[in-house]
C-alpha cells in the first residue's frame, strides 16, 4: 500500500490558502497552519472531512496547527508537530504574507519603516525559516516547495512598496532556494494578480476594476486557478526555480 503523502499548507484557512487545501484534500493528508482564528481552521477542517479521499486514508487526515509564522521558533515548531503528528512531509505550501494597503505611487507611503519591516518578515523572512526548518524532512520525501508570490514582485505597482519589493525579494529567494536545495528539493513560486478574496476586497472598486482591464482576458484569476497551478507544481517532478504568472496576462 503506498504512503499518503502530507502537505503543510501555511495560513492556510481562508482566502488562496483554503482553497489549496480543498483541492489538495483527496490526495495529501493537510497539516493547516493558521495564526489565531481557531474557530474558522475547525471550521474548515469540517469542511474538508466531507471531500473524499483518492488513495488509502490514513489517520488523521487534516490537523489545524496554530503558528505566528514571523516567529522563527514557532515555525520550528509548527514542523516538529506536523512531523509527530503524520510522520513526514512531502509538499510545503508557504502562503503566508503581509502587506497594508497604500499608495503605490506616493513615496512618502512607501516610507514606512514599520511596514519595509513587517513586509520583509513575513514575505522574506518567514518563507526562508520554513525551507531551513522543512528541509530535513523534504530531504527525505524528495518533495517541493511552493512559495506564494505575487504579480507585484515581478511588475511594480500593487498594495504597497514594501510589499512589492518584498515579493520581488521572495522570488529570488525561492530560485535562489531551487539552487541550494537541489537535487532532493523542488523550489517554485506562484505569483497571483489581484485576487477577490476577503483581502483583495479591500481594494476600492475602481481599483479592481482597473486590474481587471489591464488583463488580456479581461478577468482576474480566481483563488481556484491559483489552487489547481499549487497542485500541479506539488505533484510535477521536473520543474524547479520557476516563478508562474496567474495574471490574466496584464504582464505582456
Amino acid at each position: 500500500m503506498s504512503v499518503q503523502k502530507v502537505a503543510l499548507i501555511t495560513a492556510g484557512t481562508a482566502g488562496l490558502g483554503a482553497a489549496i487545501a480543498r483541492v489538495l484534500a483527496p490526495e495529501f493528508r493537510l497539516a493547516i497552519n493558521y495564526a489565531n482564528n481557531q474557530s474558522r481552521a475547525r471550521a474548515l477542517i469540517e469542511e474538508l472531512e466531507k471531500i473524499p479521499s483518492t488513495t488509502a486514508s490514513e489517520s488523521p487526515r487534516f490537523e489545524p496547527i496554530q503558528a505566528d509564522v514571523g516567529d522563527r521558533a514557532a515555525i520550528q515548531e509548527l514542523v516538529r508537530q506536523t512531523v509527530a503528528k503524520f510522520g513526514r512531509i512531502d509538499v510545503v505550501i508557504s502562503n503566508a504574507g503581509w502587506t497594508r494597503i497604500t499608495n503605490f505611487t506616493n513615496l512618502e507611503e512607501g516610507m514606512i519603516d514599520e511596514d519595509w519591516d513587517r513586509c520583509f518578515l513575513y514575505n522574506v523572512k518567514a518563507h526562508l525559516w520554513l525551507m531551513h526548518a522543512a528541509k530535513p524532512e523534504l530531504e527525505k520525501t524528495e518533495g517541493a516547495f511552493i512559495n506564494t508570490a505575487s504579480i507585484a514582485g515581478v511588475k511594480p505597482g500593487g498594495s504597497s512598496l514594501p510589499y512589492a519589493v518584498t515579493k520581488a525579494a521572495s522570488i529570488h529567494l525561492a530560485k535562489s532556494l531551487a539552487v541550494i536545495c537541489a537535487p532532493k528539493i523542488r523550489v517554485n513560486t506562484v505569483s497571483p494578480g489581484l485576487l477577490l478574496t476577503e483581502w483583495g476586497m479591500k481594494f476600492p472598486e475602481s481599483k479592481r476594476e482597473a486590474a481587471t482591464k489591464a488583463t488580456k482576458l479581461k478577468r482576474l484569476a480566481t483563488v481556484e486557478d491559483v489552487a489547481a497551478l499549487v497542485n500541479t507544481l506539488a505533484l510535477n517532478q521536473s520543474m524547479t526555480g520557476q516563478n508562474v504568472l496567474l495574471d490574466s496576462g496584464s504582464n505582456l
